[in-house]
């Protein structure tokens, strides 16, 4: 199955699945989303929360949490291991891939990111609420990490060093050229030595839905992306990066990680930064 729904599946299968909403917005951005979700949001969905969600041992933003913590957070919104996750944000397509990515990094297969999310459900007329949903019972869900979809500082910098890998970073070209300042206190402007340019919204159209599989492959190619060597996706704090690891996915690629660190890490870090 393809790891998109369209806002007609889910509508049509909307006692199968867990519906989790997925919104986050970055910092400068000055959004609240759990607000946004408690004003509206898709009838029946239940809240995730990046940041909480995220590991309690760094200082980096929503970083992999353990196994247990994982499993933990998803049996308390109701998930097993048995169950259809559909995420979804209210951007459109933006944060919802972070959590799809973390479910398949876990092991979880049965998960699909909403394509357009609650922008093309509400455009397409189908129903919202508001409020927090009640406690849902808890599911049975045991989370088994893949190393290989997940890279750390070390290996993203063994990986520039030997040429073993092509960093695709997902931020905007301003911030990658290092026009702009990061949102983050600490962090350097520019890039890693020898990454390119693949910003997330290339891979969209106008309404938020990804693009098809011609157009991702053409976008890909054009930013200087070879589909036929490993990919190691990055971003600014590894949320936007899993939209490119969709993108790849939706191809049929599977020579891709992504770097959960990304900018934050590497930009606070003593590794080489390139800008221009």
């Amino acid at each position: 199955m393809s790891n998109l729904v369209t806002t007609q599946w889910l509508a049509d299968h909307f006692s199968d699945v867990v519906i989790v909403d997925a919104s986050w917005h970055l910092p400068t951005a000055k959004r609240d989303a759990k607000a946004e979700y408690l004003a509206k949001h898709i009838s029946g969905a239940v809240f995730y929360d990046l940041d909480a969600g995220a590991a309690t041992n760094t200082t980096l933003p929503h970083m992999l949490p353990t196994a247990e913590k994982f499993s933990t957070d998803m049996q308390n919104l109701g998930i097993s291991n048995e169950r259809f996750v559909v995420c979804y944000d209210a951007a459109g397509l933006f944060s919802a891939a972070r959590l799809w990515w973390m479910l398949k990094s876990f092991g979880h297969t049965h998960v699909a990111v909403l394509d357009g999310g609650l922008p093309k459900w509400l455009a397409d007329g189908f129903a919202v609420e508001t409020g927090l949903v009640g406690p849902k019972p808890n599911g049975t869900f045991s989370a088994n990490l893949d190393p290989s979809r997940v890279k750390s500082l070390a290996e993203v910098a063994s990986a520039i060093s030997t040429g073993s890998a092509q960093i695709a970073d997902a931020r905007s070209g301003t911030r990658f050229r290092g026009e702009e300042a990061e949102p983050r206190p600490g962090v350097r402007p520019g890039h890693m030595p020898g990454a390119v340019n693949m910003h997330y919204a290339s891979l969209l159209n106008a309404d938020g839905t990804l693009k098809k599989a011609v157009e991702l492959k053409t976008a890909f190619e054009n930013a200087g992306i070879n589909l036929s060597r490993p990919i190691i996706t990055s971003c600014g704090s590894g949320v936007t990066a899993a939209i490119l690891s969709l993108g790849l996915t939706e191809l049929g690629i599977e020579n891709h990680s992504l770097y959960d660190g990304s900018w934050a890490e590497w930009g606070a870090s003593g590794e080489d930064v390139v800008t221009g």
